[in-house]
C-alpha cells in the first residue's frame, strides 16, 4: 500500500493539478493551482471541501474524493466523525499532521507499527 511510497507529499500545486488532469479532469487544474493545493493539502480534498475550490459537479466530486483517498491510502473520511466511531487509522492521522507546514511537520516520518 502507501506506507513506503509518499512522494505525493512533495508535490507542488502544479504536480497536483497535473495528477488531476491524468484522472480525466483537466478542467479543474486551475482550481487546484489557484487554491495552492499541494500534495500535503490533499488530505483536506473531499466532497465538503471541493466546492470551495470551485468544483460543484457531484459525480466529479465523488470520483476526485475517492481517488484522493486511494492515493493517500486512507479508507475513512475523518471530517464527519462521531465520538462513538472506532479509532482512526495511523496513516490518516499521520497525513493530517504532515499537511501542516513548519519544521515540526517537515520532520515527521511515517513509521508503520505492527501489533505484537
Amino acid at each position: 500500500m502507501l506506507a513506503g511510497n509518499m512522494e505525493f507529499l512533495q508535490w507542488s500545486c502544479h504536480d497536483v493539478a497535473n495528477w488531476i488532469e491524468t484522472l480525466g479532469f483537466p478542467q479543474y487544474k486551475v482550481c487546484f493551482t489557484d487554491n495552492l493545493i499541494t500534495g500535503r493539502k490533499l488530505i483536506y480534498v473531499n466532497c465538503i471541501y471541493l466546492p470551495r475550490l470551485g468544483i460543484t459537479d457531484f459525480k466529479d466530486m465523488q470520483v476526485i474524493s475517492a481517488r484522493v483517498r486511494e492515493l493517500l491510502g486512507i479508507t475513512e473520511t475523518p471530517w464527519s466523525r462521531s465520538i462513538a466511531d472506532p479509532p482512526r487509522d495511523g496513516i490518516g492521522l499521520f497525513l493530517e499532521k504532515k499537511s501542516r507546514t513548519g519544521e515540526r511537520a517537515d520532520s515527521l516520518i511515517y513509521n508503520q507499527q505492527f501489533p505484537g
